[in-house]
This record gives C-alpha cells, structure tokens and sequence, in this order.
C-alpha cells in the first residue's frame, strides 16, 4: 500500500469516527441528556472517553454546530441550544385518523432503521436497548407509565443505524412517537393499559433479539409487527 493509500484510509476512519461521534452527541441531545443550556464535555474529555484524536472531535463539534443543535463560546466551551422549531414537519396526533396516518409513517421508516441498526449496531448501543426494555419491563410490574423507557428504545434504534438524520427525524415526531398517549383517559390505567404494555415489551424483545443476531430483515419484519398491532390494538375496527 503506498503512502497516498495510507493516507485516505486514515482520513475516511477519521470521517467514520467523527460520524459516530456525532451520532453518540446527537442522540444524547435528543434524548434530553444533555439539555438547552448545558456545556458538553470538554474537547480533551471526548477524546479520552471516546478514544478519538482531537481533530475528530473538533469536525464532530462543527458538524453539530452547523445541524443547530450547539453552538461555541469563546473560552469557555460548547453549549447545547434550544432547537428552532422545524418548518418542513408538522407532527400532531390529535385523533384517530392522525395516530393512525403516524403510525403507517412509523412502519416505514422504523422498518428501515431497525434494518440498518442490525448491521450496524454496537454492543454499547445494545446494552442500552437492554437497558430500555428492562426499565419498561420494571415500571410496567409496578403499573406505572412506561412511555418514557417505550421511546428511548425505539430512538436508540434510530441511533444505533449510524445515520443521524434517522435520528433527527424521530425526535421531531416528539410525543406522538408513543400513540399510548392518545388513548381515553379511561384506558390510561388498568387492565387494558397493563395488556398493551405486556404485548409491546414480547414484541420489543423481538425486535432486539433480531438486531442482536444482526439479522436485518428479522429486525425489520420484527418492528412492522410491532407498530402494526399497535395500530391494531389502539384503533380496532
């Protein structure tokens, strides 16, 4: 290999591990760890805990600059900033047609993702699945509200495909992301609520259990299921 080869090879993991970086950052936002207002971590603390070079972290710094999701102080850091309200997608779930319409979006494209993320997921990103499903299995045994852990998973799988616009597109689907919100007061509580919950933490674990063995179209067939009977269970005919 000669030296101009050896060059474009580090330069395109330079480019993969900024990527991931981002998409590490981005999810961490999205999901509310860090919040408007917080400093992410210091440039020499992501190339520790990342075992990344600092060029890397500063493109991965710039990229999330220029997606609007931060923005440089001179010495003093990197802060996280409230994001702008996106134009281009309007997102309510306000009756039985929306939650339906929102969840035929979902099937495409959590289809898709759940594909990618068994290729490409890390033994990381799966250990925080884990992590979701067992928080969602906890609070359901005690007959609380399992929405947050519900979709934390599913915006872990967004994560874990490395595309951070998959990422990006099911933050904005905000509350509607989780169509239990849409259910009669009535059905919030008791027997019903506690069925749907079981039935979606059996078709959650197949989901991972596909992503797990790195079979994308078990993975994919795995979450249509899901967000099919979800539709089904919440809209019956």
């Amino acid at each position: 290999m000669t030296s101009a080869d050896n060059l474009e090879t580090l330069r395109k993991r330079g480019h993969s591990r900024a990527h991931d970086l981002v998409s590490s950052l981005t999810q961490q936002i999205l999901l509310g760890t860090f919040k408007p207002g917080d400093k992410l971590p210091s440039e020499n603390s992501l190339v520790r805990e990342h075992a990344v070079s600092r060029t890397v972290v500063r493109e991965a710094l710039s990229k999330l600059q220029a997606s609007g999701l931060v923005e440089p102080r001179h010495g003093i850091g990197t802060f996280v900033i409230e994001r702008q309200a996106q134009s281009g997608l309007r997102v309510g779930a306000e009756n039985a047609a929306s939650v339906r319409d929102l969840l035929e979006l979902r099937i495409g494209l959590e289809g898709q993702a759940a594909a990618l993320a068994a290729l490409r997921r890390s033994e990381q990103q799966l250990q925080r699945m884990r992590q979701a499903l067992d928080d969602h299995q906890d609070l359901a045994a005690a007959g609380d509200s399992c929405i947050e852990p519900d979709r934390r998973f599913h915006l872990l799988i967004a994560e874990a495909t490395g595309n951070v616009y998959f990422t990006q597109m099911m933050a904005q689907l905000g509350s509607g992301l989780i169509p239990r919100n849409q259910l009669a007061a009535d059905e919030r509580s008791g027997s019903k609520l506690a069925r749907h919950a079981y039935l979606a933490n059996l078709e959650h674990e197949a989901i991972l259990n596909a992503i797990r063995r790195q079979d994308p179209d078990a993975a994919r067939a795995a979450i249509c299921l899901h967000l099919s009977n979800s539709r089904d269970r919440l809209l019956p005919e």
